[in-house]
């Protein structure tokens, strides 16, 4: 008994994890680096920024899983989130859930619903997906993965009745297989307060793209498509970060990666950092 309540003081004075314990990128922002040089040196340069984790589409073609965690741990890196197209899932699920345990990652993420960019995201078009995700929220659950969905904005497009398609698709699926990764640009794009919008499904967000929208740009526009000169780095744009993290932070949200799509995120990624690190969250 004393060693249990010893144990649990101990727990409980220890210093709580910060968002920086937690930070990662999202490779996506090293995209052009991995054109020209080669997948291998967008490793290098997430290692050279002092990641240690990172969120992206796993192996490029023709290399295994294991041929690929061997070049991440020779650089002290680790695959926390792997990306996979929602066409993908609906055609070989088996093999995407194969694939995700090959890597060994947490979580499994979907970030884009095929549809016409002409036409409104509808809510028949939210519980269409849900239906799918439900099931591959399953399956990626009984393999110990968790499945995310990472909304663009054009899921928040208003309805007559206050509602959104993402309240739709968010409670038409199972809570227990379906989470969801906060993108903040591109929920503050879609016209959301991302603090108020993570503090309304608490449980459900389990991830997180910190990312930060140029003061001035507009909002409240549902297209999931901005100019990439709007995207600037994390603690310069529109974005109330230390309510936004907080939040974040309360509700359970396990990993935070910064993504940068703007055309110079070697320069903006490492003010992000210090930005996020001298928010001491």
């Amino acid at each position: 008994m004393k060693a249990l309540l010893l144990a649990l003081l101990v727990a409980a004075s220890a210093p709580a994890a910060t968002v920086a314990d937690h930070l990662g990128l999202q490779m996506y922002s090293l995209r052009v680096q991995s054109m020209q040089q080669g997948w291998r040196a967008a490793l290098d340069q997430a290692k050279a920024l002092g990641f240690k984790v990172i969120e992206g589409g796993g192996p490029p073609r023709n290399v295994t899983a294991a041929a690929y965690k061997a070049d991440l741990a020779a650089r002290g890196l680790r695959l926390v989130s792997a990306g996979f197209a929602y066409e993908q899932l609906a055609k070989d699920i088996a093999g995407a859930v194969a694939q995700a345990r090959e890597l060994g990652v947490q979580y499994a993420a979907v970030a884009w619903i095929p549809h016409k960019d002409a036409d409104p995201f509808t809510d028949d078009d939210a519980r269409k997906a849900a239906a799918d995700f439900n099931a591959w929220g399953a399956a990626f659950r009984a393999a110990g993965i968790t499945f995310a969905y990472h909304p663009h904005g054009y899921e928040f497009r208003p309805a007559g009745n206050g509602d959104t398609p993402f309240d739709v698709l968010v409670r038409s699926t199972n809570p227990e297989s379906v989470h969801f990764e906060m993108d903040v640009f591109w929920a503050t794009h879609g016209g959301q307060n991302p603090a108020a919008l993570l503090a309304k499904y608490p449980g459900r967000w389990k991830l997180m793209h910190v990312k930060d929208i140029r003061k001035g740009a507009s909002t409240g526009i549902y297209t999931g498509h901005a100019p990439g000169t709007d995207d600037v780095p994390v603690g310069s744009g529109q974005v109330d970060w230390p309510s936004v993290l907080r939040q974040a932070q309360s509700i359970g949200v396990e990993w935070y990666f910064i993504e940068d799509e703007s055309p110079t995120p070697l320069q903006n990624i490492p003010q992000s950092i210090a930005y996020l690190k001298s928010l001491s969250l």
